[in-house]
């Protein structure tokens, strides 16, 4: 996994340079990844990321789970306080660990090389590939469902599609980081005007005196027998709809200001997309019964085809517009942890380089996009997305965990943003009431998820801990590193100084 020791750029010779927004040198001449993500376009990832797919057809589960539209909103409005918060603890990390990477970096720092490694591995193997190319299906099923009517659209025009998404999306990230970020702004400024429309019918539909299941005494009428375990199991559904809330600790590195912009981006973005998901769920239930709701694999398309008629339309382009750019925010931000993980010497070196004019991963880069495209070749990726997601919850939870191992350990560390420690405790109780559901209703798929993540032990073991390599193993992948440098024009980056990362 590493060609031997690691070879450091020069450190940075002042905090001016290395922090310059565009700079492509720091100040000992070395090459660095720029700082050009200002505060929109951190709320842009943040919220790009959040807003995918989920709104427009999650409902259902947190519907169907909930048993009544009322508890469905308070799931809706529950899950976005406990995602506010996480995002507050992983803010205090982001600044007190100023390392591109999340919670891998914090994993890492906190709990050792080999805890980083396995958030690393499940990261690298299963979770970022498989749900990029998830969103990067939806969005040609999006695309392609007008053009067929009467028929699901072909399997492999879905894929084709998907292919051509994601190597647009690839090269538009490897040419520059602001082109990338310009992609994120414009299309959450879309999906967002999109769910606006959804918003505003529903305000429409309240006026008009279609708001029957808001009432209390309806919205509280179960349509089937209330549940501690199925209420779990909404909450979890709610919160993969959350999910991407820490995607712009990834970043770190590359933005402006991280001190100010990285707390700023949260306190803008957790409120709107929180705001966001419940009054478009709100405005579902103006023209759908739970029954209706439940009876659609598609909510959002369900809703334009009552409202708009032939305008409906609408909906799939809305949603394809969302998916677009929840492939971009994935891409930029996954990109980012392989990089962070290969400068730790977690990976192959070359995957931490950077190009020397447009200071773009672009191995990296190219890593991500080319394991994405090998899992549209598989069909059964939705069944791999619930292997790992007890995995990538328990992380969260061990992250947060990590902010107070690290207050415990090291408390006078300068930490630039510190919250109460109530706060991570509340996070955990809540992560730990889901989790210890999960193990209890779904045992095998927990345990086939926990087997995955243990494959990388002994991986971690011969590549990265075993230093006496064979000398023909390491004159190898040196030279392959060598050809990977020539053919993407890359070197590896400097790095600022730890008295500068910590101030």
């Amino acid at each position: 996994m590493t060609d031997g020791p690691r070879q450091r750029g020069s450190a940075s010779g002042s905090s001016g340079d290395a922090a310059a927004p565009g700079a492509a040198k720091d100040g000992g001449g070395g090459v660095a990844l720029k700082k050009e993500i200002g505060l929109v376009s951190a709320c842009g990832i943040i919220v790009g990321n959040i807003i995918g797919s989920g709104i427009f057809v999650s409902p259902k589960g947190v519907m169907e789970n909930a048993s009544s539209v009322g508890l469905a909103l308070i799931v809706w409005i529950v899950t976005g306080v406990i995602t506010a918060i996480g995002a507050l603890c992983y803010a205090e990390l982001g600044v007190t660990i100023p390392k591109s990477g999340g919670d891998y970096a914090y994993v890492k720092d906190i709990f050792g090389g080999l805890a980083g490694f396995l958030r690393l591995w499940i990261a690298v193997l299963v979770i970022y590939p498989t749900n990029q190319a998830v969103i990067a299906l939806t969005f040609s099923n999006y695309v392609l469902q007008p053009l067929f009517p009467t028929c699901f659209p072909p399997e492999n025009g879905l894929r084709l599609l998907a292919g051509v998404c994601l190597l647009l999306l690839t090269w538009v990230n490897c040419y520059s980081v602001r082109w990338a970020t310009r992609v994120q702004d414009m299309f959450t400024a879309g999906k967002l005007l999109a769910l606006a429309l959804i918003i505003i019918m529903g305000i429409v539909q309240i006026c008009k005196g279609e708001y029957y299941w808001l009432e209390p005494a309806n919205a509280f009428e179960p349509f089937q027998e209330y549940d501690v375990g199925l209420i779990a199991l909404a909450f979890l559904q709610g919160s993969f709809a959350y999910g991407g809330w820490n995607f712009l600790n990834y970043v770190t590195e590359e933005l402006v200001d991280p001190y100010v912009n990285l707390p700023r981006a949260i306190f803008i973005s957790i409120p709107l997309v929180t705001f966001v998901y419940v009054f478009a769920n709100i405005a579902y239930v103006t023209a759908m019964s739970p029954q209706e709701l439940l009876a659609s694999n598609a909510v959002a398309v369900t809703f334009g085809e009552k409202l708009l008629g032939v305008m409906s339309w609408i909906m799939p382009i809305s949603v394809a517009l969302s998916t677009f750019g929840g492939v971009n925010g994935s891409l930029f931000t996954s990109s980012r942890l392989f990089f962070a993980g290969a400068r730790e010497g977690h990976l192959p070196r070359l995957l931490a380089m950077i190009h020397v004019k447009r200071c773009t991963p672009i191995p990296a880069l190219l890593f991500t996009c080319i394991s994405t495209l090998l899992m549209l070749c598989t069909s059964d990726m939705y069944t791999l997305i619930n292997y790992v997601g007890f995995i990538n919850y328990l992380f969260y939870g061990v992250t947060v965990a990590g902010q107070i191992v690290l207050r415990i350990r090291q408390p006078d560390l300068h930490r630039p943003i510190k919250i109460s420690l109530v706060w991570p405790v509340i996070y955990l109780l809540f992560w730990a009431f889901l989790l210890i559901f999960s193990l209890y209703s779904e045992p095998l798929v927990c345990g086939i998820g926990l087997a995955i993540m243990l494959t990388g032990v002994p991986v971690y073991f011969l590549g990265v801990y075993w230093d006496n390599k064979p000398q023909c193993f390491d004159a190898f992948v040196g030279k392959m590193t060598y050809v990977g440098q020539k053919f993407c024009m890359v070197v590896y980056p400097a790095e600022t100084s730890s008295e500068e990362g910590t101030r």
